[in-house]
């Protein structure tokens, strides 16, 4: 059956051992992916007239609910002053929203609003459709390959400065 047949490159990388070097080399091998995958991100961001470090900035509110500037500043690795101006122009946008805190009135809390939520699910979804429309012609077998280096991916977490953390133990 031919889907359940390996391509050529694909084969060769199953039946070699996989040494860091090697697997530097075949990541490398990936720049067309990752360059395809960037451009259309970046296409997407300017339709969406929305810059990267909005974007991530969307991301970590999406993950906590509510938080402070601050906090946000130090998950953006930016300034306080810095992500204030950020946050400024996604009030303007209506995509977070934020209010001063009673207690304290020189801290303001942020939270991502219905319409930061909607942007974020558009942006996930027409991500996930491109890298779809690379999977999709592939042979089953490949396809499940990808499924199991995603999943495998997936159980480890990046943190914000793009470390890997190791998963907790079973």
């Amino acid at each position: 059956m031919e889907d359940d047949v390996l391509s050529g490159p694909v084969a060769a990388a199953r039946d070699r051992l996989q040494n860091p070097r090697e697997l530097s080399d075949r990541v490398a091998m990936g720049r067309a992916l990752w360059r395809e995958l960037v451009i259309g991100f970046a296409g997407q961001l300017g339709e969406l007239r929305l810059g990267f470090t909005q974007l991530a900035a969307l991301y970590v509110l999406a993950e906590g609910g509510t938080t402070t500037i601050a906090d946000l500043a130090d998950a953006l690795a930016r300034s306080p002053s810095a992500t204030s101006r950020l946050v400024d122009g996604l009030v303007r946008r209506g995509l977070v929203d934020r209010r001063l805190e009673t207690e304290d009135r020189r801290q303001r809390t942020i939270w991502l609003t219905p319409a930061g939520q909607a942007l974020l699910s558009h942006v996930d979804r027409a991500r996930a459709d491109q890298f779809l429309a690379v999977v999709r012609p592939l042979p089953q077998s490949e396809r499940t390959l990808i499924a199991m280096g995603v999943a495998a991916l997936a159980s480890r977490a990046l943190s914000r400065r793009g470390r890997l953390i190791k998963a907790p133990p079973p």
